[in-house]
């Protein structure tokens, strides 16, 4: 078993090394660091007992307990590598390439047996995009994309084909984790007016239409991305088009599907219009998180039923995620975003602290669920490359920076098997920074000189929309009927009240006011009291602008010219109350 503490892999072009993680944040001297400058890729195994890199001339293969070295693989061209769930095999792709010599080329993806370190198979798959074989999670099953169809092979046996599932034009599919019988989701791309259309396999049950778990069509799909929960029970569909029509959107327009293996399927409504920027599901397998919408990007969780259980309200954001254990969630806003953070705790829907991470082009949490890891790497950005680790209650546990003339490339936590960290309780006090913070006075709005010296008016593009419970009369739920009685008495009793309140109001009258306005009376007629209410509370906002125009406050344009309507609403209310 590998040891208790994640470690951290680190790329640049200073070469590879390990870090230990929290608490000590060392440099791993067991793992013999990589000094050349080449090294253009690395990988863990799924449960983080194994670890394997290529620096430009050899793919090396480590033991994470010892760092023993097990395979040495002369393969200098290879740029991406991948472990099989069980860590029997290791796939490794280098860019396809021909010569005159050999204008075929040669197969430039390989299968590797991890026992032997012999090459079980090799094929040709000249696109990067979708690369890498797809395997369950006992490795019973591996599938391909290959000529619009998807080809199965059992047992890690790659002499012969066992199954395939053939579609016209299959562009990409993807296989349920979780427990056994495996299942297959295909997409198909619509053509000559016919929808495009996603539908759920069970392996190896292929036969025709009919035998599909379930089918979700849809008309606007140029791609689509395909998100299978932990337990493999529910898959969500993120159909994207490249162009919006509307001319909304630059980026397209994106609708959300959800998908069952027990043959539901529904549309995702999302209050907000705009890009889906992320989609996450917690480990729990129960609950999901979208962040949608233009900016400001609202966050809001969904159940299995697809209804909103709780919103988090608008926020500069374009990303979430989810801790291991599932009891924290991250909303962000990274990218061409300032980088601010939100870390809440998804049980109570409290939030814990709010941190920012300027410039980060990479997140990831540690196995440990109580830490993460952000980045600026390279060649997203070029400058302030480096990488924190932070506490989720804000706190900064370890910093690095890269020299001006280095760069990073990549940073990556060690994986480790479900239930190696049990779910701690969660700190809402903040733990002291390990790292010498430095204050930043936070840039302040451009005020010209003629305003400097007058109060500040609240001029935000946007009212960003706060927090709210979605989950339907949960709090009446948990109420006795003696309880809920009393609570009633209580409401009534307030709103008679502040009834009371409103007619001594009425009762003192302006100068300005006609004595019809003191009448609180009904007329009988359910549309004259409409309006003669709608008029009253205009009056009513009226005077409070008038209040704040006389302590001193500089009104809006609109403002104003609500207080010059004064005279109009008063007499169109003697009129109402005259029964004119």
């Amino acid at each position: 078993m590998a040891q208790s503490t994640p470690l951290l892999a680190v790329r640049g072009s200073e070469g590879i090394y390990m870090l230990n993680g929290p608490p000590t944040y060392t440099e791993n001297t067991s793992f013999t660091r990589e000094d050349r400058n080449n090294c253009k890729g690395f990988t863990f195994s799924k449960d983080g007992s194994l670890f394997a890199w290529c620096n430009g001339e050899k793919v090396n293969i480590v033991s994470t307990r010892d760092s023993r070295l097990l395979h040495s693989l002369d393969l200098p061209r290879v740029t991406l590598l991948a472990f099989s769930p069980q860590s029997n095999i290791l796939t490794t792709w280098q860019p396809y390439m021909t010569t005159k010599n050999n204008p075929q080329g040669e197969p430039n993806l390989q299968i590797w047996d991890l026992q032997t370190g012999q090459c079980l198979k090799s094929f040709f798959q000249k696109k990067m995009q979708g690369w890498c074989p797809c395997w369950s999670d006992n490795e019973s099953i591996c599938a391909r994309n290959v000529n619009n169809e998807v080809q199965f092979f059992e047992n890690n046996d790659f002499g012969k084909i066992a199954n395939k599932l053939h579609l016209q034009k299959v562009a990409d599919f993807a296989l349920s984790p979780g427990a056994q019988p495996c299942k297959v989701a295909v997409y198909v791309p619509g053509s000559k007016g016919a929808p495009s259309f996603v539908r759920l396999y069970q392996y190896p049950n292929f036969e025709g239409p009919a035998s599909a778990l379930a089918n979700k069509s849809f008309f606007k799909a140029d791609k689509v991305t395909m998100l299978w929960n932990k337990k493999g029970t529910a898959v969500l569909v993120i159909a994207s088009t490249d162009v919006d029509k509307s001319g909304a959107s630059y980026y397209g327009e994106q609708t959300l599907h959800y998908i069952a293996s027990n043959g539901e399927s529904a549309l995702v409504q999302l209050p907000k219009n705009g890009p889906i920027y992320d989609v996450i599901w917690n480990p729990n397998s129960l609950e999901f998180c979208a962040v949608y919408g233009f900016m400001p990007a609202k966050a809001t969780v969904f159940n299995h039923k697809c209804d909103p259980v709780f919103d988090f309200g608008t926020g500069p954001r374009n990303a979430a995620f989810y801790s291991p254990q599932g009891h924290i969630l991250v909303l962000a806003g990274f990218g061409n975003l300032r980088g601010q953070m939100e870390v809440w705790d998804v049980k109570k829907y409290k939030q814990i602290s709010k941190p920012q991470a300027a410039d980060t082009t990479f997140f990831s949490w540690c196995p440990d669920g109580e830490h993460i890891v952000t980045a600026t790497c390279s060649p997203r950005l070029r400058v302030s490359n480096g990488y924190k680790i932070w506490h989720y209650s804000g706190a900064v546990r370890h910093k690095v920076e890269v020299p001006s003339n280095s760069e990073l490339w990549e940073v990556q936590w060690q994986p480790f098997v479900d239930g190696a960290f049990p779910e701690k309780p969660i700190k809402y006090q903040t733990v002291p920074n390990d790292v010498p913070s430095i204050d930043v006075k936070p840039a302040q709005a451009y005020r010209p000189p003629a305003l400097r010296n007058k109060p500040v008016t609240s001029s935000k593009l946007h009212e960003e929309e706060p927090p709210q419970n979605m989950k339907p009369q949960t709090a009446d739920k948990q109420l006795s009927k003696a309880a809920l009685k009393n609570q009633k008495k209580r409401e009534a009793r307030k709103a008679a009240k502040q009834e009371s309140k409103s007619d001594v109001t009425h009762e003192a009258p302006s100068d300005r006011e006609p004595r019809a306005v003191q009448s609180s009376e009904g007329h009988g007629d359910p549309e004259v009291d409409k309006k003669i209410k709608n008029i009253k509370k205009k009056l009513k906002a009226i005077e409070q602008l008038k209040e704040q125009e006389a302590s001193g406050k500089q009104l809006e344009k609109n403002q104003l010219e609500k207080i010059l309507k004064e005279d109009a609403l008063l007499k169109e209310l003697e009129d109402l109350e005259l029964g004119l």
